[in-house]
């Protein structure tokens, strides 16, 4: 009773301090990648790259659809679509270069979920509204990367909520962390109860290194070089949260697009509808999936894997 008396307080004081950061840590610009425009992405995305990209699923869930899907959209209205529980995957997704080494994109969720349950991370309330009860362990990150031979050289978030920074506590201490501008820094109401479990989870990490996006001259997607070599871009894609980022891979059987939650699911990505309700702002996160559509449209080898379900050919 006492928590759910201080709940209404803590909406309150939020509300009128406009939230709280995503997590506490040290930011600063990284060092990594080159801003480019959109031109020299484009002049390279189709040729065969050097990069092998293998997606995990680390558990299966399920979560309320008008989460995932806005389901206000007229193309779900007219589909008759009505909130249900979805299934998911959490998924994380290893990048490996042959000269720089492995790298991941998220981390799916934490070993002790399968292995330790008494002392996982994501516990009481905040699991309950994430419906954590409802997950199945498949291959948590610890466990994987204990089968890898190669030292983690680096840890690319696509954003930073719980189910994408749930496998952080299995990241080796001192691993660099990427992510979009603003994406640890931006303020939200929900911060106010995941901002200590996000920081708990990243705990040994030094700092959050933001990607050096600059504005494209064309007014199209920000993205940059991740390596240097054109082998793997990051895109700004704002709008489920801040700093969303997708990321795309040139591998040699063709460009693979991590979309991260800028589309949740296969029926989104389809039919060109956003998420919902667990989306910050909604007509920004429209603008970056229709980029990415397109993007994806003029390009059809493209693979294109979404951030919580699988595209069937």
């Amino acid at each position: 009773m006492k928590n759910q008396l201080l709940i209404p307080l803590f909406l309150t004081v939020g509300a009128t301090l406009g939230g709280c950061r995503a997590s506490t840590l040290p930011v600063t610009r990284s060092a990594l990648g080159t801003p480019r425009q959109p031109a020299d992405l484009l002049a390279v995305i189709d040729l065969p790259g050097p990069l092998t990209v293998d997606t995990v699923v680390s558990a299966y869930w399920e979560v309320d659809l008008d989460g995932l899907l806005d389901l206000s959209d007229p193309k779900a209205k007219a589909a008759g679509l009505t909130n249900r529980g979805e299934p998911i995957e959490v998924d994380f997704h290893a990048i490996r270069h042959p000269q720089l080494g492995l790298f991941v994109v998220d981390t799916g969720v934490e070993r002790a979920e399968r292995d330790d349950p008494e002392h996982v991370h994501v516990r009481g309330l905040v699991r309950k509204v994430m419906n954590g009860d409802k997950s199945r362990m498949v291959d948590p990150f610890g466990a994987w990367l204990g089968r890898q031979s190669d030292r983690l050289q680096g840890v690319m978030l696509t954003h930073m909520h719980l189910d994408h920074v749930w496998g952080m506590p299995d990241v080796p201490a001192h691993t660099p962390v990427y992510t979009g501008p603003g994406e640890a820094t931006g303020k939200q109401l929900d911060h106010l109860f995941t901002q200590g479990l996000t920081d708990d989870l990243m705990a040994g990490q030094d700092q959050v290194s933001e990607w050096p996006f600059v504005a494209a001259a064309d007014g199209g997607l920000a993205v940059v070089d991740v390596f240097g070599d054109g082998s793997l871009w990051a895109l700004a894609t704002p709008g489920h949260t801040p700093g969303s980022t997708a990321y795309l891979a040139r591998t040699p059987s063709g460009p693979i697009l991590l979309t991260g939650d800028t589309c949740h699911t296969a029926w989104g990505w389809q039919n060109g509808v956003p998420p919902g309700s667990f989306t910050a702002d909604r007509d920004a996160n429209r603008r970056s999936l229709n980029a990415l559509r397109e993007l994806a449209a003029r390009h059809p080898k493209m693979q294109v894997r979404l951030g919580h379900q699988r595209l069937v050919p």
